[in-house]
């Protein structure tokens, strides 16, 4: 039997969102639902597990009960070896504190990695769309000879001040690590392109841990994994990148491949949603041979489609029902209702929502159990949405969990 390394991965699952707010009013950012079936801590978990990785710890603070459950639930495995993905509360372990940042976190679950022993640590976020094999970014990180590796992406200039922007030599040391600048530098080959990270990370164990107790007395610090654990790291040239376009992805293709989306914010999940449901999506949920594990709607039935209902251009989950209504370029959640006569087009429905006779929605996402009642309006008549529900800079109307429109 082949020996492997002894690996654990972490997932940083605590963000409490504030961009996707109604969506994360009442839920952590990870819990949010996407994609019809899926919520976004699922695509971490599929990439984890289908690259073989499954000692992983969730770590949860924000509004975690549903996160919580929907691990407890989904996300049970077993096997002839040891492992594991559980949800891990914060415990207050190092003081009587909350986390105050994402590299405190893993501070105060220290523990997780005693316990284990693992010879290698993946810390990766929670709340990206996309498809990547880590096993890749480990071998090459293992081949570095670094204690710390990045996953980078290209971006557009203009967006890479969300993310830390990275700067490598040809051998792919990192000279240089810019948390959120306001002017982000180019690439060298391409002036309008930055090198963000993707804040995914591996690290060599031993070097983690006294980085992080390092950080953890020092009182200039922010306890953050990107603003000051990277940087460290960077200081020592001990900091290796790993280019995501590199990743091979089983069934991928031409279309697809290197796909990443950060959907921090109303408009980028609603896009990312778009992506799903044209006829070669940009972003293709149906490759078998890479899949994203999706909740258990096993006991749900399929969806219907009755009395002339129809659904273009859709997506259209198990439970669902569309009873004389019309549905276009739009993803519906599990137990969706549409009523005769109404109309959905460019919209996002989570579980749940019910449109009744004769309503019309447009460029709009609807959280969870939203009812809107027989004949009402929604993204049709922007200085009436403003008055009542978020509107998004990019003009997506969102209206909250279990409100009755």
């Amino acid at each position: 039997m082949k020996t492997q390394p002894n690996v654990l991965a972490i997932v940083l699952a605590g963000g409490e969102g504030k961009r996707l707010f109604p969506l994360t009013e009442d839920r952590a950012k990870p819990a949010v639902p996407f994609g019809g079936t899926y919520r976004l801590v699922d695509f971490v978990l599929s990439n984890l597990v289908n690259a073989g990785f499954t000692k992983i710890a969730v770590l949860t603070q924000y509004k975690s009960h549903s996160l919580d459950r929907h691990i407890s639930q989904s996300w049970s495995i077993s096997g002839p070896v040891s492992s594991y993905i559980a949800s891990v509360p914060a415990q207050q372990r190092r003081g009587k504190r909350w986390y105050t940042g994402s590299a405190d976190a893993i501070v105060q679950s220290l523990n997780l990695i005693y316990d284990e022993k693992p010879d290698y640590v993946i810390v990766f976020g929670a709340d990206h769309v996309y498809r990547m094999d880590p096993s890749q970014m480990l071998e090459e990180h293992i081949a570095s000879g670094k204690s710390a590796s990045v996953a980078g992406i290209r971006v557009p200039r203009e967006d890479a001040t969300a993310f830390g922007v990275i700067q490598a030599n040809d051998e792919g040391d990192i000279t240089e690590f810019l948390e959120k600048p306001s002017d982000p530098p180019g690439t060298p080959d391409n002036p309008d392109e930055a090198y963000a990270s993707m804040g995914n990370y591996i690290f060599t164990t031993q070097a983690l841990v006294d980085a992080l107790l390092r950080d953890e007395s020092n009182e200039d610090s922010k306890h953050d994994m990107g603003g000051d654990i990277i940087p460290y790291f960077v200081g020592l040239n001990d900091a290796h990148v790993y280019d995501f376009s590199a990743n091979q992805i089983p069934g991928s293709t031409s279309r697809d491949a290197g796909y990443w989306r950060d959907v921090g914010t109303i408009d980028s999940y609603y896009e990312a949603h778009m992506d799903l449901i044209s006829v070669h999506p940009i972003f293709n949920l149906y490759n078998n041979r890479w899949p994203i594990h999706a909740t258990d709607d096993s006991n749900l039935p399929p969806a219907k489609f009755v009395q002339g209902g129809i659904a273009q251009s859709s997506m259209v989950a198990p439970g669902s029902i569309i009873s004389g209504g019309t549905v276009r370029n739009s993803v519906l959640a599990t137990g969706v209702i549409i009523e005769e006569g109404a109309s959905v087009e460019g919209s996002v429905l989570l579980p749940g929502v019910r449109v009744c006779k004769n309503a019309v929605v447009r460029h709009a996402i609807l959280d969870k159990n939203v009812v809107v009642s027989e004949g009402e309006i929604v993204g049709m008549d922007p200085s009436r949405d403003e008055a009542r529900f978020k509107v998004s800079d990019g003009g997506v109307v969102v209206v909250g969990k279990n409100q009755v429109v």
